[in-house]
């Protein structure tokens, strides 16, 4: 049968290939582009993704899909920034974040075996697997997690690096935005200074415990300091001991007791944040491209 030029675009959009190799699987698949994909996953291309599949990916975008009082906030990874602002890839993120929301999905793991959109017929890791395939690149969904908010829901993404949801109940959406921006630029652990993991602690006492020794201080005035750095270092990674970002005069917990408010929860995603990243080395890089891996 003839294959137009139509096709060919088409397929080569979609999986990357070349214009022959598209071509030749259009014509076993007698121009079923949707069986030419799953051909082509299952010779090279799907080969192509496991090498990729070795490769670190720590770069990518954090989006966030809300509806009402309730929000997804997804971190997709791929190995380059260039990738990472990718048209097909920033829009594939995007419409994987609107399928966990629809679905009410918090886990990765059932995320990825979900259909992209009902006329897609796909997975999401179907669909992930197409993309790996068109750019070149290791592309990974990393984590994600839904929110059904008990108070005020605001969500904040900063330039698609950092992404936070944050529930607020009591004062309004002003405040709970306020908050969320906050979080994001102050990056807390916890939300209250009791909930600082004690192994944590325990860690950053022996650190200024060792650094107040070797002023040679006596002993009852080491305990003292140690006791004003700890109480310090709780409240640095504390939602509410943070000095509020807008007015650094208050603590978060100053601006929410005067709205009569309290934060029930957070979430904070950055990008890569965790992932041990490799030392760039261009030469291998390029050579590893022309070699096709």
């Amino acid at each position: 049968m003839d294959i137009t030029a139509a096709q060919v675009k088409e397929l080569r959009e979609r999986t990357g290939a070349g214009m022959m190799a598209c071509k030749k699987a259009l014509i076993a698949s007698q121009g079923d582009i949707e069986q030419a994909i799953v051909d082509m996953r299952k010779s090279g291309a799907a080969k192509a993704a496991a090498k990729k599949a070795g490769r670190i990916a720590s770069e990518g975008i954090v989006v966030c899909a809300q509806q009402g009082n309730e929000a997804v906030l997804l971190e997709v990874n791929c190995e380059t920034d260039f990738v990472g602002r990718n048209e097909d890839f920033v829009n594939f993120a995007k419409q994987v974040a609107n399928a966990a929301l629809i679905a009410k999905v918090g886990d990765i793991e059932k995320l990825a075996s979900l259909s992209l959109g009902d006329a897609a017929k796909q997975s999401i890791e179907e669909v992930r697997q197409e993309i790996v395939a068109k750019l070149g690149e290791n592309i990974n969904l990393r984590r994600v997690t839904y929110v059904a908010g008990k108070g005020e829901l605001a969500t904040y993404i900063h330039s698609g690096r950092i992404g936070v949801i944050v529930d607020v109940e009591g004062g309004d959406a002003d405040l709970a935005r306020d908050i969320a921006m906050h979080v994001a630029a102050n990056s807390p652990v916890v939300i209250t200074p009791d909930e600082v993991p004690s192994a944590l602690v325990e860690k950053e006492q022996d650190i200024f415990r060792a650094q107040a020794q070797a002023s040679g201080k006596p002993a009852e005035i080491i305990e003292k300091m140690i006791a004003g750095r700890v109480k310090k270092f709780v409240n640095e990674v504390s939602l509410l001991g943070q000095a509020f970002v807008r007015d650094p005069a208050k603590s978060v917990a100053e601006i929410l007791t005067t709205a009569k408010a309290k934060v029930v929860q957070f979430t904070r995603f950055e990008v890569g944040e965790g992932i041990e990243k490799k030392a760039d080395d261009f030469v291998a890089e390029v050579m590893a491209q022309a070699r096709g891996e």
